[in-house]
């Protein structure tokens, strides 16, 4: 009898993005013990409320920039930046634009768990 592959592939095409420019993957749909967004924002201003998780959050600027709100800091980020918030972080972050925000969010958790705080 031969054994189930321990490994998952998700093929270019098989997750759809919502309206907005969001792609999830649950790691608990793969046996992965992370979760990720990948965000094609193309208009200014775009992004995610304020909200917090009960783990770690790392972001990974591909492309473009983004203003970050961190607790009541503010940072930008751009191409090649990495921004990492630990647990029960409040936060958010923006498209600044005028070119689109090619962005992964990494969240340390087999699924999301989000608290909108606005």
């Amino acid at each position: 009898m031969r054994e189930a592959p321990r490994y998952a592939v998700i093929r270019s095409g098989e997750l759809v993005r919502s309206p907005r420019g969001t792609m999830a993957v649950e790691g608990k749909s793969y046996g992965s013990g992370v979760s990720l967004f990948l965000i094609d924002y193309h208009q200014p201003g775009d992004g995610p409320g304020l909200h917090r998780h009960p783990y770690p959050e790392t972001w990974i600027v591909r492309s473009g920039k983004a203003r970050f709100t961190v607790e009541d800091q503010e940072l930008e980020a751009g191409s090649g930046d990495i921004v990492v918030v630990p647990e029960e972080t409040p936060h958010k972050f923006k498209n600044m634009g005028p070119d689109r925000l090619d962005i992964i969010c990494i969240h340390a958790s087999p699924q999301f768990i989000q608290e909108d705080l606005e």
